[in-house]
């Protein structure tokens, strides 16, 4: 079994993005950034806080991006570009958007 910082990160992303698991992945992450066991103890001066932080930046980055979501998704925004025709009028079309999930190939 391969262990490394990107498999921890992709899991962890995409266990936050599972409805089913996502309360409680928010809550176990807030419940290690206040506990006084961590892997990397706080009391040791540059190493202690890194993982606290790095999980305390992607767990913010991930939550504001399921807030705006579902902010999105309930005030029923559909991305417009509005653009400028020769005669000065303006015409709307409705941009669509793919998503893309990249995978490094080594």
């Amino acid at each position: 079994m391969k262990f490394s910082i990107q498999s921890l990160y992709s899991w962890y992303r995409n266990t936050l993005r599972n409805p089913k698991y996502r309360w409680w992945v928010i809550l176990g992450t807030l419940v290690y950034l206040v506990s006084p066991i961590d892997i990397a103890p706080d009391f040791l001066p540059i190493v202690g806080q890194i993982d606290d932080v790095f999980l305390l930046t992607l767990l913010v980055s991930e939550v504001s991006g399921l807030v705006i979501e579902g902010w999105k998704a309930r005030k029923g925004n559909v991305d417009t570009e509005v653009s400028y025709t020769s005669e000065g009028s303006t015409s709307t079309s409705t941009a669509s958007t793919i998503d893309v999930d990249a995978v490094s190939v080594k």
